[in-house]
C-alpha cells in the first residue's frame, strides 16, 4: 500500500508525538564514590554521559505516555583500571574473571502519572566476554550497555515491546 504525501506526513507526526511522550530521567548519587570509575574527571563525565545517552536510546522503545526514572547508586565497569608507566592516563584491562560489570540502581516506571512498577536492582554481566555482543569492540562501554539492555528488556519492557 502506498501512502499519499499527506498520510505519510500525518503518520510521521503521530510517530514523533508518541516517541516524544515517552522518556527517561537518569540521576547519579555520589558518582565520585562509585566503586570503579575513571580517575580523570573528564573521563568520568564521559562515562556518565554515555550511560545517560544509552538509557535515552532505550527509552525510545517505551510505549507512549510511559516515563522511566532511574537513579544509579553505583557502577563497577568491566575490567580494572591499571596504571601505565610513563603515561598520564590509566588503561582498562579486561581479564574475564571476577571483573564483570555491575550497576546498582533504583527505578520507577510510570504511565500517565500512575506507577506501573518500581524497585531496586543490581545488574550484573558475569559472562560479559563469553556472550555475543551487538556493540562494537571500539565502544568502551559495550559490556555495560549489553547489561543494561538485558535489564531493560526483562524488567522494564517485559512482553510490551521487543528490542530492535
Amino acid at each position: 500500500m502506498r501512502l499519499q504525501p499527506r498520510s505519510w506526513l500525518a503518520a510521521a507526526l503521530l510517530a514523533a508525538t508518541g516517541a516524544a511522550s515517552a522518556g527517561v530521567t537518569v540521576d547519579y548519587v555520589k558518582p565520585d564514590e562509585f566503586i570503579d570509575m575513571p580517575h580523570s574527571l573528564h573521563d568520568r563525565d564521559r562515562v556518565l554521559k554515555e550511560v545517560t545517552r544509552h538509557f535515552n536510546d532505550l527509552a525510545k522503545d517505551l510505549p507512549a505516555g510511559q516515563n522511566l526514572k532511574v537513579t544509579v547508586t553505583d557502577i563497577d565497569l568491566a575490567g580494572r583500571e591499571e596504571p601505565r608507566r610513563w603515561a598520564t592516563n590509566d588503561i582498562r584491562i579486561m581479564r574475564g574473571g571476577a571483573d564483570w560489570p555491575t550497576m546498582k540502581l533504583s527505578y520507577t516506571l510510570e504511565q500517565d502519572g500512575q506507577v506501573l512498577r518500581s524497585g531496586e536492582d543490581t545488574l550484573k554481566n558475569m559472562m560479559y566476554q563469553q556472550r555475543i555482543n551487538r556493540y562494537t569492540s571500539g565502544d568502551p562501554l559495550r559490556y555495560e550497555k549489553q547489561m543494561v539492555d538485558d535489564w531493560f528488556q526483562k524488567t522494564i519492557l517485559g512482553s510490551q515491546v521487543s528490542r530492535k
